[in-house]
């Protein structure tokens, strides 16, 4: 008999490529990742892993069996989304991944709304960016995840994945006070081809838009700052070290030396819940889904 959780660990090395990647995903050490390997391979009686330079690699036994755990696992999820159906009641542990502003904006509304209609669910919250977080989701480590796209950039959600919609959500563009355009009633990203521009990570999702929006009307942005968080950010603009652009979702206070001003061409967010397809039965998704939309409808 084949014991699920060292498919489990099978199968995470087949999604992360490493036995350090698969600790990581299964949140345990790589000592505990190699011991299930050793039995699991203890018990269909051939390797299932082989040295590959510094790491290791799937063997052609492991790949078969990694495709069958694959199946096996998302099986049991639905048998547990069954059962669960079945009791009608959201109990129990639900995992959701979320970005900052989200984090800020939407989810105290909503987890409260959850705790006041569901006792028995446990909601635990992970700030992530919306890709780590789609990925943790699809990989069965998070059970939903809110994420995040932009009027012209669409992301993409991988198959596996359901989605619902929660809000557009509007950003401004931050000058410092004394800019010349700072009077303006409204503003261009045009107008601000000769600024400096206080952006997120390099290789995020909102960044790239950034870079593909300002490219796409013909301005090859500088990139002055690189500040993950938006209040940083805003720091920065009011110390007038250049400009940039700040979503409404989750808003903190706005320094003295900052003016915000909406942009001609509104620039918006699609803000989004998504989940495992075979996991959409359950009341604790459901009901999570339920208290995001009316978190998001207040906003």
């Amino acid at each position: 008999m084949l014991n699920l959780e060292r498919l489990r660990t099978l199968d995470a090395l087949a999604r992360h490529g490493s036995v350090s990647g698969a600790a990581g995903g299964l949140h345990v050490t790589t000592s505990a990742v190699s011991q299930q390997m050793a039995k699991l391979e203890r018990e269909v009686g051939q390797p299932l892993l082989a040295k590959n330079g510094r790491g290791v690699r799937l063997t052609d036994a492991g790949r078969l069996l990694a495709d069958h755990a694959a199946r096996i696992i998302s099986q049991v999820e639905l048998a547990q989304a069954d059962v669960e159906a079945q009791r009608g009641c959201a109990v129990g542990e639900l995992r959701i991944g979320a970005f900052p502003t989200a984090m800020r904006g939407l989810l105290p509304r909503a987890l409260g709304t959850l705790r006041a209609a569901h006792p028995e669910l446990r909601a635990m919250v992970r700030e992530s960016e919306p890709e780590e977080s789609m990925a943790a989701v699809v990989r069965g480590d998070l059970d939903m995840a809110l994420a995040i796209d932009w009027h012209n950039k669409r992301m993409p959600v991988p198959a596996e994945l359901s989605r619902a919609h929660l809000l557009d959500d509007a950003a401004d563009i931050a000058v410092p006070a004394g800019h010349p355009l700072a009077g303006r009633a409204e503003i261009s990203l045009g107008d601000l081809a000769d600024d400096d521009w206080i952006s997120w990570n390099e290789g995020q999702f909102c960044h790239e838009w950034l870079v593909f929006t300002l490219r796409g009307i013909g301005v090859e942005p500088r990139i002055a700052h690189i500040a993950e968080e938006h209040h940083t950010q805003l720091a920065f603009v009011e110390a007038g070290l250049g400009v940039c652009v700040t979503p409404r979702l989750g808003r903190g206070p706005v320094p003295p030396g900052v003016r915000l001003l909406p942009a001609v061409d509104t620039v918006r967010r699609h803000v989004y819940v998504v989940w495992r397809t075979d996991a959409g039965r359950r009341p604790s998704v459901r009901a999570a889904v339920e208290a995001l939309a009316e978190a998001a409808a207040a906003v």
